[in-house]
């Protein structure tokens, strides 16, 4: 049999656009002979819809959407294809929703299949909009009987249900799995290894791009009945494949190392948050340190170097090497650098606020905002973005200063730790050589009064406090600081957890 993976890049709540986007896919799939195409979880209606899922006129126009779909791709081979769906229970307060694989033949939904295990951890919150599918039968497509699952399904550690042995018991002979799996460290590992515990061949289709915080990697796959690899798709990258199943040999999965696979991460998730947004330019602030510079060449990567500003703003404390440096990398980049001097400003308000700036942390404090300013006005002047340049040591320990450098829309680094940084900036220099020598070498320095330095030993403490967060807990760094969290931008998930929507931390607490 041969089969379209079809790993495509859907936006939420673009129901005419995603339609299209299907229709592409399915298009491209039957050009190779394709005799059933398969796409993402939830790929009409983009995932995660999230609270959309509680407007009904939303709710209605995406089961018009399945059906145009279907009515559009009546000439082609079936599609299974992730969509919302009545579950036929009302419950007050609740859409009452299946996320469902919808299997598309001949110009009608021929069979819904509700996804059975229904996620509520970290970023997963599916139990708030859908309700679980009831037992599914196996459904016959060119002369095969497929499995319907949608991602979780097959993630049954834990879980007292096993669909896929259902289905298996049912007659499946293969496994169709459709999945909006979210990038994170080490995940597709997990995914091997899950859907490995079938006995039967799969295919698994995963969604490919960036929402809001989320990035997904794609990389979907085909399984022989014994769990060898017979194809995997690209990552981080939108791509339509056709698998002949009996006439695949088993592959090695590509390899690519950690540091370069965390950079492609927030490269899509920069470039999809801009461009599904309508932002066209992206501000930072570039300092001369490591941090910055890593967002500068993320931005570069995903943007191009003519939507991208960079503004180096130095004080009476910064090192000369440092805004030497910041044009330097701006110049290797292309980008266009401004140098706008902070000392005016800071005079300023070390005269109309003497009464309260004196020294110490409300000085430094005021310096950050002055840089806020001033990155804030080129932002609202030209229109577009600020990226943040903080990454998750120093929101974690609260090394940052509300309302200055914690200020962005976005933070492509704020799940990496500083050690994270530092490997992910070494990589790129090794491979591009832009970042300066100096960038790379010299000690972490918010340059925020004399000869200041970091006063943390980052190689020990990034990963302390990632255990605690990983772990849900809190030290007293992580308590004070946690109302600043509340109040960052958008934070680009690589982690299993991140500082967001997955870490519900209440401020107010003993």
């Amino acid at each position: 049999m041969k089969i379209g993976l079809a790993q495509i890049n859907t936006i939420i709540g673009d129901l005419e656009g995603n339609v299209g986007r299907c229709l592409a896919a399915a298009t491209r799939a039957r050009a190779g002979g394709a005799e059933l195409v398969v796409l993402p979880e939830l790929a009409v209606t983009g995932y995660p819809p999230r609270d959309i899922l509680y407007d009904p006129g939303f709710v209605e126009a995406a089961g018009e959407a399945t059906i145009d779909l279907a009515r559009q791709a009546a000439d082609g081979p079936p599609l299974v294809v992730g969509a919302v769906h009545p579950s036929g229970t009302s419950t007050p307060g609740h859409p009452g929703l299946l996320n469902a694989a919808v299997l598309l033949d001949r110009g009608e939904v021929r069979a819904v299949v509700g996804k059975r295990l229904l996620p509520a951890y970290d970023v997963f919150h599916e139990t708030r909009w859908f309700v679980p599918g009831s037992e599914a039968q196996p459904v016959e497509v060119a002369g095969r009987t497929l499995g319907l699952l949608v991602c979780e399904d097959v993630w049954d550690e834990g879980y007292p249900v096993h669909p896929q042995a259902e289905l298996e018991a049912a007659g499946a002979e293969l496994m169709v799995a459709i999945s909006a799996s979210p990038y994170r460290q080490g995940v597709l590992a997990q995914r091997l290894h899950h859907t490995r515990d079938s006995r039967r061949p799969l295919v698994f289709v995963n969604a490919v791009g960036g929402n809001d915080e989320l990035i997904f990697d794609g990389r979907s796959f085909v399984l022989g009945a014994d769990g060898e690899l017979l194809a995997m798709l690209d990552a981080f990258a939108e791509e339509v494949r056709v698998v002949d199943l009996e006439a695949t040999e088993a592959v090695e999965p590509p390899r690519i190392g950690r540091e370069e696979e965390l950079f492609r991460a927030v490269v899509l998730g920069v470039q999809d948050f801009a461009n599904k947004n309508g932002i066209r330019r992206a501000f930072l602030g570039l300092s001369g340190g490591i941090d910055s510079a890593l967002v500068a060449v993320i931005a570069v990567e995903a943007l191009g170097a003519e939507r991208v500003t960079a503004v180096a703003i130095p004080s009476r404390y910064t090192d000369a090497r440092s805004t030497d440096c910041a044009i330097e990398l701006a110049t290797s980049l292309g980008v266009r650098c401004e140098v706008v001097e902070l000392e005016a400003m800071q005079a300023a308000c070390e005269t109309s606020l003497a009464h309260l700036v004196g020294d110490g942390t409300t000085a430094e404090n005021v310096q950050a905002r002055l840089r806020a300013l001033v990155l804030m006005a080129h932002v609202n002047r030209y229109r577009g973005m600020l990226l943040n340049t903080s990454n998750k040591t120093e929101a974690a320990l609260g090394y940052g200063t509300l309302y200055g450098d914690m200020a962005g829309t976005l933070s492509p680094i704020g799940d990496f730790t500083k050690t994270d940084v530092v490997a992910v900036a070494r990589w790129h220099h090794e491979t591009r050589g832009v970042i300066p020598d100096f960038v790379l070498e010299r000690p972490p320095s918010a340059e925020l009064k004399p000869n200041q330095v970091d006063p943390f030993y980052y190689a020990k403490v990034a990963p302390a406090m990632e255990d605690l967060v990983r772990a849900n807990r809190s030290n007293e760094p992580l308590r004070r600081s946690e109302h600043k969290r509340w109040q960052m931008g958008v934070v680009l998930k690589v982690s299993e957890k991140s500082f967001g929507s997955g870490r519900l931390i209440p401020i107010t607490r003993r």
